[in-house]
């Protein structure tokens, strides 16, 4: 039986991916809310989308919902709100008896996934979130393949993803809102690399700026040199003379991790997964979420052998 969704943030940029995944699942979006009023998107999935500019008129529609018959409640709440409010919003969808899928990061600092719990166990209902990196066909089939051996592996990891002056301006320019650039792009790769390698056993960080951030990490079985930005001036050469806006690597033990495809369509996967009982939950985010507040709380240290490249140029 198809399933009611609602969105939190449904004029945000990752959005769309959030209302493809609820039409090709198969389930019905039956409200949104987003103070901003561009959302002329909603159409392209239906005409009978109950839209919001106030999170408190939303939150009674819901409430009024869940009142209703079973057909008619919303049983899940999908939340692309900016990251500063996913734990108030999750516990919105909590209240008026929905599940939740969450978009990256679940939250920012790792105490309020503890809050998130006890309202789980109070309402009886669960938080999920999108870990799409794990449902990538390439990196499962990669982490096959390492969990045969327990060798001690040298990682790079770099990822470089250009954002305009836009960037700095709006809340995830404000370190307090996004997490910083660790948190807001990084915390896919991070939850990857512990997915792959095992749990931390220290953390460095050699470079923090308003765009950009670097630092090592031992893993139970890597040591990652890591590299991120939203500074197009930072693309390597050959990313910049192909025109591209995005450059990802991934090496270990100096091979190259091809996953560049595949990634238009992982929302779904995620969805699907999550529908099916085998999602994200707050007990799979919790060691991500930790690290990125570790590395935000870290002092910088003067560099050393085990910097990134990047850093050296």
């Amino acid at each position: 039986m198809s399933k009611n969704f609602a969105v939190i943030g449904a004029g945000g940029y990752i959005a769309p991916r959030h209302l493809r995944a609820i039409r090709d699942t198969g389930n019905r979006l039956v409200a949104a809310v987003d103070p901003k009023d561009s959302v002329g998107v909603l159409d392209q999935y239906s005409f009978d989308i109950r839209f919001f500019t106030e999170i408190e008129r939303f939150d009674r529609y819901l409430e009024k919902l869940r009142r209703g018959s079973e057909e008619e409640r919303v049983h899940y709440v999908s939340v692309c709100s900016p990251n500063y409010l996913h734990d108030s919003h999750c516990r919105l969808a909590l209240r008026v008896g929905a599940d939740v899928i969450c978009e990256k990061p679940l939250v920012i600092n790792p105490w309020n996934l503890d809050a998130l719990e006890e309202i789980e166990a109070e309402t009886k209902h669960r938080v999920h979130t999108i870990l799409q990196l794990r449902v990538h066909p390439a990196l499962i089939q990669l982490r096959e393949s390492l969990l045969a051996s327990k060798e001690m592996h040298d990682v790079e990891l770099t990822y470089i993803t250009s954002r305009g002056p836009w960037y700095q301006v709006s809340w995830k320019g404000n370190h307090d809102k996004s997490g910083g650039v660790a948190t807001n792009i990084g915390i896919h790769f991070f939850d990857l690399l512990m997915w792959l390698f095992g749990s931390v056993n220290g953390i460095k960080v050699y470079h923090v700026d308003n765009e950009r951030m670097s630092g090592f990490i031992e893993l139970e079985n890597a040591r990652v040199r890591w590299f991120l930005s939203v500074d197009k001036n930072d693309l390597p050469v050959q990313a910049k003379a192909n025109n591209k806006t995005t450059y990802r690597s991934i090496t270990v033990d100096g091979k190259e991790i091809e996953f560049s495809e595949g990634f238009t369509d992982l929302h779904t996967k995620v969805y699907e997964e999550t529908l099916a009982g085998r999602g994200f939950g707050i007990k799979d985010a919790r060691p991500s979420v930790q690290l990125t507040h570790d590395i935000r709380t870290t002092p910088v240290s003067p560099l050393d052998t085990l910097a990134h490249p990047f850093l050296k140029k």
